[in-house]
């Protein structure tokens, strides 16, 4: 039987009740699990469910008496992070029932929670050689004066076999802005080394050029001979080409980063030097494990790696190891705010986002004084060995 007007507005006024609060709860440090370096907090800040009602409902009784959702938006995730007039903002990976991904911003008071998302997705231009998937977004606020989105570009595989439906290439995603409302299409990065599904705009000029952290591989899904974080300077940004790129944090046999490893969002800058999120994937028996970890480079010459902690700084944990690709924890978004607190936003398992709290004071301290992965077994009880002996006295 077809609902009534009054049914469909009595639902409608539901779904909006609902939706609000959703959006109108609030988050709380988990302090229990509190390790010093940062804080996690009870509740993803933005899930599939977040995305606003008229992106997924025609309201309209006449079109739609059943008011079913027309479309869907399956997951939230993998966000990058600008501090903008005062307002924090993520520019949000949001992917429909169909698979494909786009970019959307919400927006937050606090940082914490009642994340918005804007009216309407962006609306991203595109290049002679349109791209069939975009995603994995980071923001980098450059010297020169724009805002910067570069992100992944994909497209099918124009060599692969015939019926073969699951090739695909990608490439480096330019664009600009000075709202996050109006972008400017710039052409694809151009690397010499593979494929870049992982490429971060660095926020100052080095050299008088742009800097990339790139992450150059044989494949859309494997590294090969590739891989690593890379450091590639490029001339002209509209029209990005990097001859050259140079492995700073290589990928190494047995450890959080065996098969791959890339840079997170751009880095921070501190007196001490320049403070890089990154990720490190390595095979298990249950998939691919994807963790976040820390390193951090030289003031003057962001190239030069001056510290690197070993093994993870966050990996998935409780919920957040279950989701569309299990076992994932990526960033590619962070926000320093004017008291020196730093917001890491993080996706888990390809499905929904949630924030981590700290200082710029407390990860430097994390980067500088945490041990370096010695790479064996015997050289980790050495280390755990230095800091009883340490302790002696103490515990």
């Amino acid at each position: 039987m077809k609902p009534t007007l009054e049914q469909f507005e009595e639902r409608l006024a539901q779904l909006k009740k609902e939706h609000e609060k959703l959006i109108g709860k609030t988050n709380k440090k988990v302090t229990k699990a509190y390790n010093g370096i940062y804080y996690r907090y009870k509740r993803p800040i933005l899930t599939g469910d977040h995305a606003p009602l008229h992106w997924r409902y025609d309201m309209n009784f006449e079109r739609n008496p059943y008011l079913m959702q027309r479309i869907g938006v399956n997951a939230a995730f993998n966000s990058g992070a600008i501090f903008l007039d005062g307002r924090y903002l993520l520019m949000v990976r949001t992917e429909g029932w169909d698979r494909k991904s786009f970019f959307a911003v919400a927006e937050s008071p606090n940082g914490i929670d009642n994340w918005r998302f804007w009216e309407r997705p962006i609306t991203m231009p595109e290049t002679e050689d349109p791209e069939t998937n975009v995603y994995d977004m980071r923001l980098t606020q450059h010297e020169d004066g724009w805002i910067y989105g570069v992100f992944c570009s994909e497209r099918k595989d124009k060599t692969a076999p015939d019926g073969d439906t699951s090739q695909a290439t990608a490439s480096g995603g330019i664009a600009r802005t000075k709202d996050l409302l109006n972008w400017e299409r710039l052409p694809d990065f151009i690397s010499h080394h593979g494929q870049q599904r992982n490429l971060v705009l660095h926020p100052e000029f080095v050299d008088g050029k742009y800097a990339f952290y790139t992450r150059p591989q044989d494949g859309f899904i494997e590294v090969g001979g590739g891989g690593g974080i890379g450091w590639a300077l490029v001339d002209d940004i509209t029209n990005a080409e990097a001859p050259q790129e140079t492995i700073i944090d290589e990928k190494v046999y047995h450890t959080i980063k065996e098969l791959k490893n890339g840079q997170g969002p751009a880095p921070i800058k501190t007196e001490k030097g320049w403070l890089h999120l990154a990720h490190g994937v390595r095979g298990c028996a249950a998939g691919l494990r994807y963790v976040l970890f820390m390193f951090m480079t030289d003031l003057e010459d962001p190239s030069k790696v001056i510290a690197k902690p070993g093994g993870y700084f966050m990996a998935p944990k409780g919920e957040e190891r279950i989701g569309d690709v299990s076992n994932v924890l990526f960033a590619n978004g962070w926000i320093r705010n004017e008291n020196d607190e730093v917001f890491i936003y993080y996706g888990s398992s390809d499905t929904r986002m949630h924030v981590a709290t700290t200082t710029v004071k407390q990860l430097i301290d994390y980067c500088m004084n945490t041990p370096e992965d010695g790479l064996r077994s015997a050289t980790s009880v050495q280390t755990i060995n230095q800091l009883i002996d340490k302790n002696e006295g103490w515990y």
